[in-house]
């Protein structure tokens, strides 16, 4: 994860997604890349084309929102990614900047403890907290059920793209990688200092065809509750609502929540699922030991 031009990156990598044609212009002849040229991008924004590529090279260290916006509107981007790209240019690391303090501690950011008696006083919905980076903190016994990875400790990015078992769970396996990488990059920014994040893309890029794949895409989007549908071992098919909410006062604590349609065979199949491991679920929700 080099992150010494992310601006610039992500410049190149989203132009590589939009054809001639979808911006209005002529696309047969030869073209050596594939999207649109680093001069046709300029034109349609308004610009010259040697002060667009002085910020595909990182040679231009304030651009103007203005001009940003143009360019966000001939790349096609969404408001996410928009965002994500006037981020890029207003958060760039300098040199004179001290290391975070903070950064190898975020992973271990305890739990508040009212948030865990309340996810253990819901046993019929399953429920974790992670962090900012996928790990999870902290976990009810439903939850562990529905899936294993949910225990503490894990990082459900990683299983989720390595494990198989993980994977023959999820039958909407390929847009929840894709929404997790996506969700991933919208974090990561331009912050190549991060170890904790940089270890976790360099193992996923090492070991995760699929993940170089959708990194190199650099698609961003913010975490945001959807539908899950999933292929239980014990109980079958089931479709889950999930609500993500940010926890204030902690720095990128996530509480994930599931939930069924009311009187759906999914809520039915949720509660045998919970009534099969009442006897082992113990009161307490597991967490993560600090180290």
């Amino acid at each position: 994860m080099d992150g010494t031009n992310a601006l610039g990156e992500f410049l190149r990598a989203r132009r590589a997604r939009v054809r001639p044609e979808d911006v209005g212009l002529p696309g047969s002849g030869l073209r050596r890349v594939p999207g649109l040229r680093r001069e046709e991008v300029a034109m349609l924004s308004g610009i010259r084309s040697d002060y667009y590529l002085r910020h595909e090279q990182g040679r231009d260290r304030n651009p103007s929102a203005q001009v940003l916006d143009a360019i966000a509107r001939v790349l096609r981007l969404d408001a996410d990614a928009t965002s994500y790209l006037l981020g890029l240019a207003q958060e760039r690391p300098t040199a004179a900047r001290p290391p975070s303090r903070t950064r190898a501690a975020r992973g271990r950011e305890p739990v508040p403890a009212g948030l865990l008696r309340l996810i253990e006083g819901w046993p019929r919905n399953p429920a974790y907290i992670q962090n900012r980076y996928t790990d999870v903190l902290a976990a009810n016994a439903l939850a562990t059920a529905l899936t294993p990875n949910c225990r503490p400790g894990v990082n459900l990015l990683r299983a989720v793209l390595l494990d198989p078992a993980e994977r023959a769970l999820r039958r909407d396996w390929e847009d929840l990688t894709e929404e997790g990488v996506a969700a991933l990059r919208t974090y990561a920014g331009p912050d190549a200092e991060d170890p904790q994040l940089r270890d976790l893309v360099g193992d996923l890029s090492l070991r995760s065809e699929r993940f170089r794949m959708l990194w190199a895409r650099h698609d961003v989007r913010l975490r945001r509750g959807r539908v899950s549908h999933l292929s239980h071992p014990q109980v079958g098919d089931l479709d889950l609502h999930s609500n993500k909410l940010s926890v204030d006062g902690t720095d990128g604590l996530t509480l994930v929540v599931f939930h069924a349609e009311p009187g759906s065979r999914s809520a039915e199949l949720l509660d045998i699922l919970g009534s099969l491991t009442a006897p082992h679920a113990g009161a307490r929700t597991e967490r993560v030991e600090e180290q």
